[in-house]
């Protein structure tokens, strides 16, 4: 299972959903599919502005955990 870890990543930033949203260009919704583990894809685009806007590498937002 795929982990996705932006809400760690935003509390550590003190950065709000709505701001992290702006600032890669997407929707508060799907950010909101993404942080939920809903989405079954991300765009390498999204995932380099997530990391952009966030100061981090992809490993900080998803994580590998065995079923």
């Amino acid at each position: 299972m795929i982990v996705v870890n932006v809400d760690v990543m935003l509390a550590r930033r003190k950065m709000s959903s709505g701001e992290l949203a702006a600032r890669v260009g997407i929707t508060p919704a799907n950010l909101s599919i993404l942080k939920t583990g809903k989405a079954k894809a991300i765009r390498f685009s999204t995932l380099e502005a997530l990391c952009t806007a966030l100061e981090c590498q992809p490993a900080d937002l998803l994580e590998f955990r065995p079923d």
